[in-house]
């Protein structure tokens, strides 16, 4: 008695499809449909097209990933998105879930009633096909009574091709096909600019409710017609350059500094070099210089007078000094005279400029000696209505010398 040599090694049952469909569309494409009619008993159909498909008189069926996985566990996720686009692009079956991949279903219908009836059936694809030669290659069928299997695909040039379909709605999760990637890189249109595009393209044609016949050439267009815009805003846009040598703002740069800016026209010729030179070093490009050369000196020229307003470098009293704003209203404050404030300045200035002596705040020292001579007058009634420091005492004046230190 001969032992089954098979018994152990071959756990499951062969997976048998179509050798026409192999020879039409591929091997793996095949072995898809036959997967998918091996399916169809156990999936519940539904006959009422999903929301944006017209396509009527279709039994829709929904697969998800776990039964695929359980069926067919020697393909990956993109495998299965990949095999059910190209049934897509050949006319086998509609597809009207989002991209497998992100959905993890396929929700789908085969084009014709007839090919459905006939898989689910097990008839062969085609009448009287040869059992290992070529399939037998009928014309588009004109009336019912003599069609084929394969109605809804058409046959040019001894290959099967999508028939043209009735116009639709597009699909809320719509994906363009491969073959519109694949003729979009061909005008060197990269897949992410394409892909970026798909969005706006389902909302506006979802919007406006319009059916077609073909959305894969309506997005063809609408990405050229993108792809030619975003071209020609970047020749558009000026082009960066490094800055040179003899580089100089322009006058209109320099007049907006000098006259709406109120900077020194000097300070801004003595910013050119140093402004040059570090951007040679930095070896770096700009669209426009100029106005970076503006942006530069605005915040030199800020960053120069609050260092001028808080100097705290020592130096000697000017010939022609005043006190400032804030000295007088602190003044105010201590209810002092301002008019005897102001007959002090002159004496100050005097003293200080023949003593050759520097201080960091001239205000400061101003502002101790008027609080000295105003406390002075206040206590000698001689000279209380007098506001000159002459009037007080030689003593006085001689041996005080407290506002001076």
């Amino acid at each position: 008695m001969t032992q089954d040599c098979t018994k152990g090694w071959l756990p499951e049952a062969p997976i048998l499809f179509y050798s026409s469909l192999a020879i039409e569309y591929g091997v793996e494409e095949a072995l898809m449909v036959s997967l998918l009619q091996q399916l169809l008993p156990f999936l519940p159909g539904q006959s009422q097209a999903p929301q944006g498909l017209e396509q009527q008189g279709l039994t829709w069926y929904t697969l998800s990933e776990a039964q695929m996985l359980t069926l067919a566990p020697f393909w990956r996720a993109h495998d299965v998105q990949r095999l059910c686009t190209n049934l897509r692009e050949a006319g086998v079956i509609f597809i009207a879930s989002a991209p497998y991949t992100q959905s993890h279903q396929l929700k789908f219908a085969f084009k014709s009633p007839r090919l459905t009836q006939t898989i689910t059936t097990g008839e062969p694809p085609t009448q009287r096909a040869q059992q290992y030669g070529q399939p037998q290659r009928h014309p588009c069928p004109q009336n019912t009574q003599n069609s084929s299997p394969y109605d809804g695909l058409a046959v040019h040039n001894n290959t099967l091709a999508p028939h043209p379909t009735s116009p639709n709605i597009i699909a809320p999760h719509w994906q363009p096909a491969r073959d519109t990637l694949t003729q979009l890189a061909q005008h060197n249109i990269p897949d992410t600019f394409t892909l970026n595009q798909v969005g706006e393209f389902i909302t506006y044609w979802r919007d406006r409710k319009e059916p077609a016949r073909s959305w894969e050439a309506k997005f063809f267009n609408h990405v050229i017609h993108k792809w030619r815009d975003h071209q020609s805003q970047k020749n558009a846009r000026p082009q960066s350059t490094l800055i040179t040598k003899e580089w100089r703002p322009s006058e209109d740069a320099i007049d907006v500094l000098s006259r709406h800016a109120a900077i020194p026209r000097a300070f801004i010729e003595d910013a050119i070099p140093e402004f040059v030179l570090y951007w040679r070093e930095q070896n770096s490009s700009c669209d426009n210089w100029n106005r970076r050369f503006r942006d530069h000196v605005n915040r030199q020229w800020a960053r120069f007078s609050s260092t001028m307003q808080h100097d705290t470098t020592p130096k000697r009293i000017a010939d022609g000094w005043q006190p400032s704003r804030d000295v007088y209203d602190v003044l105010r404050l201590a209810n002092i005279d301002l008019q005897f404030a102001q007959n002090i300045v002159p004496e100050f200035v005097i003293y200080w400029r023949d003593s050759n002596q520097t201080h960091t705040s001239w205000n400061t020292r101003f502002l101790q000696y008027v609080k000295r001579c105003w406390a002075q007058r206040s206590a000698n009634p001689q000279v209380a209505n007098s506001s000159s420091t002459r009037d007080l005492s030689l003593e006085a004046l001689v041996t005080d010398r407290s506002w001076a230190n």
